[in-house]
């Protein structure tokens, strides 16, 4: 009440309509104020109708303030006592004994009508609980408008662009936050901060001694020297005393100053010349406003230039559940306890030594017994990484599930075992050689050569485009897919005994291997940096050759183009379909006869399928884990006492059987295969057969439907040989 400047009341208050810009008188200091028309704020059918404003100390009352040119009076001392505006009755009182006071001394003065609860919205500290009062301050603000639109530009300049935001999808936020900018308040009342260079004259004769109280008093200066200099020369003739603003500079200010200051700006420095601007700022997407626009606003202000010329915005880190991480919820996980593992009552312990009330703690704890009942496992830096990089592909969030963590750290324990088993295979006196020639090569190591060709490939230009992700997927899926599970497996009869047939084909495994491990290695490195260092320090290397301290400055991959090999990667795609499908049923059999090696049996349905089964029977064999494989053309008798499948159009598979076959369940299979490549076909020839297909569908596509109609009909004619083949066998038995 001792700050009211004003009585609102609604327009069309009848009962009010004779004191419309009429003024009152407050009673205890005697201000005069107006009594205005407000009706965005007065309600006439609540209370009297009649509102107090209370501009200094009520975000409403602020705007009613704003709206009809209010006075705005701060009544409070930063300690939450009442200044000498509440008037000598009231000035040093605590706020809430002031409320008291002042409603005894309107009694005294029989201005008390008595009163009523009303419901209300009341601010609690979260901390301390105490009841927040909204006040008033002077406040330093930067003016925004030029320097947005000159970032904004930076960007959006379709001719000159200097600076590119990655996703793309986040330069419509940037144009959003940047097209409706508002001056910048950089005042903050916190304890830690760079301090406003902002000095307050408190002049001798002036009536009111707060500071801040008069706002021609304000003298900015780059340190107290220079204040008092200006200060004299303003004040001139006058007495005075000069205090530094309390406020320090907001954060975000601060650190916007980043790029510059670390390079010793304001100072003319070597490293300033040298290295502003720089290339590539990698941030959350959350703070795209209120750091990065901030850094690219002042920098191109005070530096001349855009800080950067790219921003990376990765995603938002969130529990499994996809919900924001909060202390409250138990819920938060700090990186090192991924990284080195943690107990539940190691997680239970952090919740206790925090802040949280005892109903938070209690809802926490509940939590991290829920996510993490045996606590989050030892998984280590590299896991942790190749998780996040992998993740990076959900869109502008990530839901972080520790048990995938967990899984990559399986993965780097394979990778171990998987090189520790390729050195034996190398040896200890293993020398690798200055150069290899992929012509020479066995079709298995021209093959790995040719897929580590594309892998670094796509690796390169994924990381080239920020598609980390990608990259991550490209790398992984070469070293599990390709490199362990069919190169390593597939050279193993070459190293089983020393079989001198062997011998070149060993040799030149060998060499492969080691190009595969270095050039491997090398890939993986950014992605998984400790193991990789490990490892590769393990690798011989070549003779009279000087090799890289580290892994970490030795060359990235690049793609070599006598590598790559489309005919042998067709050749070794056809294998893998054919090993794929006698995996297919081997997994039928029961449990204690998987294991067993077993005869296997390719009907080829074409002379090129004949040929190159046949020219690739050991790979396959040892892919399979056969006794013995036989390759068969269309004019061969069908094996017997085999379950079976079809590969594709060109290719069945046959698995021998001990026992009799279950004709019933292998026909009860090849009809639900073919009743879903009948809706395939179907589905094809209906859209074919459209009214508009010939005239709208490009020709490159129809020839592309065409193609997959015929290999669709043809593989439905493999399976309905395969079920007269079995019904054929099932009446002979």
């Amino acid at each position: 009440m001792l700050g009211d400047t004003a009585i609102a009341v609604h327009p069309d208050d009848a009962r009010y309509s004779h004191l419309h810009g009429k003024f009152a008188i407050h009673p205890f200091n005697g201000r005069k104020f107006p009594i205005v028309c407000d009706a965005v704020l007065v309600d006439m059918n609540f209370g009297t109708g009649a509102v107090k404003i209370t501009p200094a100390h009520d975000p409403n009352d602020f705007e009613v303030g704003k709206r009809h040119n209010l006075e705005f009076i701060n009544i409070f001392t930063d300690d939450g006592k009442i200044n000498s505006n509440g008037g000598a009755e009231f000035a040093g009182m605590p706020r809430f004994e002031a409320r008291v006071a002042l409603t005894e001394a309107l009694k005294k003065k029989g201005l008390y009508k008595g009163d009523k609860n009303n419901e209300m919205r009341l601010g609690i500290c979260s901390r301390s609980n105490d009841v927040v009062e909204p006040l008033i301050k002077p406040q330093w603000y930067v003016n925004c408008k030029n320097m947005a639109r000159e970032a904004l530009d930076a960007v959006i300049d379709s001719t000159n662009p200097k600076m590119e935001i990655i996703p793309k999808q986040y330069v419509a936020e940037w144009k959003r936050w940047l097209e409706n900018i508002r001056d910048w308040c950089i005042s903050r009342q916190l304890w830690w901060g760079h301090r406003v260079p902002a000095w307050y004259a408190v002049l001798k004769d002036d009536e009111l001694k707060e500071l801040g109280v008069y706002n021609d008093h304000w003298v900015v200066a780059r340190n107290e020297e220079e204040a008092k200099e200006k200060a004299s020369r303003i004040f001139a003739g006058k007495t005075f005393d000069l205090y530094q603003d309390p406020d320090v500079l907001d954060t975000w200010f601060s650190s916007g100053l980043f790029p510059l200051s670390v390079l010793g700006w304001p100072d003319d420095t070597k490293d300033l010349r040298a290295f502003y601007s720089t290339s590539v700022l990698e941030t959350g997407h959350d703070i795209l406003f209120f750091w990065v626009a901030r850094m690219v606003m002042l920098g191109m202000k005070l530096g001349g230039d855009v800080p950067f010329g790219k921003v990376y915005l990765h995603p938002m880190i969130r529990d499994a559940h996809g919900r924001k991480m909060s202390k409250s919820l138990g819920n938060v996980i700090d990186p090192l306890e991924v990284i080195n593992g943690i107990e539940l009552k190691g997680l239970h312990k952090r919740l206790e030594e925090g802040n949280l009330d005892q109903k938070e703690l209690e809802t926490a704890k509940e939590g991290q017994t829920k996510d993490f009942p045996d606590g989050i496992p030892e998984c280590g830096s590299d896991a942790l990484r190749f998780a996040l990089v992998s993740y990076t592909a959900q869109s502008d969030k990530i839901n972080l599930d520790i048990q995938r963590v967990v899984g990559y750290r399986q993965w780097c324990n394979k990778l171990w075992n998987a090189i520790r088993f390729a050195m034996t295979k190398l040896g200890e006196d293993y020398i690798p050689p200055e150069e290899i020639i992929p012509a020479t090569l066995p079709f298995s190591c021209k093959w790995i050569l040719s897929a580590l060709n594309k892998a670094i490939s796509k690796t390169v230009v994924s990381l080239d485009s920020y598609e980390f992700s990608d990259a991550a997927t490209a790398v992984y899926s070469w070293w599990q897919f390709q490199l362990c599970d069919v190169f390593i497996e597939v050279i193993k009869p070459y190293f089983a005994g020393n079989d001198p047939a062997y011998a070149s084909e060993r040799k030149h495994a060998q060499d492969t291997l080691w190009l595969c491990l270095d050039n491997g290695l090398r890939l993986l490195h950014p992605f998984m940096p400790f193991v990789t260092e490990e490892l590769w320090q393990r690798l011989p290397s070549k003779k009279d050759s000087v090799r890289k301290e580290s892994i970490v400055i030795s060359e990235y991959p690049s793609a070599v183009e006598s590598w790559n090999n489309d005919v042998v990667e067709l050749e070794m795609d056809m294998i893998e379909s054919v090993v794929k499908s006698l995996r297919s049923l081997r997994s039928q059999l029961a449990p204690n006869e998987r294991y067993e090696r077993r005869a296997a049996f390719v009907v080829c349905r074409t002379d090129d399928a004949c040929h190159i089964i046949k020219k690739h029977e050991l790979e396959v064999s040892t892919l399979a884990t056969l006794s013995s494989l036989d390759v068969l053309s269309e004019k061969d008798d069908a094996p017997v006492g085999c379950i079976l499948d079809v590969v594709n159009e060109s290719l069945s598979t046959f698995l021998k059987l001990k026992g009799i076959v279950n004709v019933e369940a292998e026909l009860e299979k090849l009809n639900k295969k073919m009743e879903e490549l009948q809706k395939q076909c179907d589905g094809l020839k209906k859209k074919r057969s459209a009214p508009s297909y010939q005239e709208k569908v490009p020709v490159h596509i129809r020839e592309v439907d065409e193609a997959k109609l015929a290999s669709l009909l043809q593989e439905l004619l493999s399976f309905k040989e395969a079920r007269e083949h079995l019904e054929r066998e099932n009446r002979e038995t």
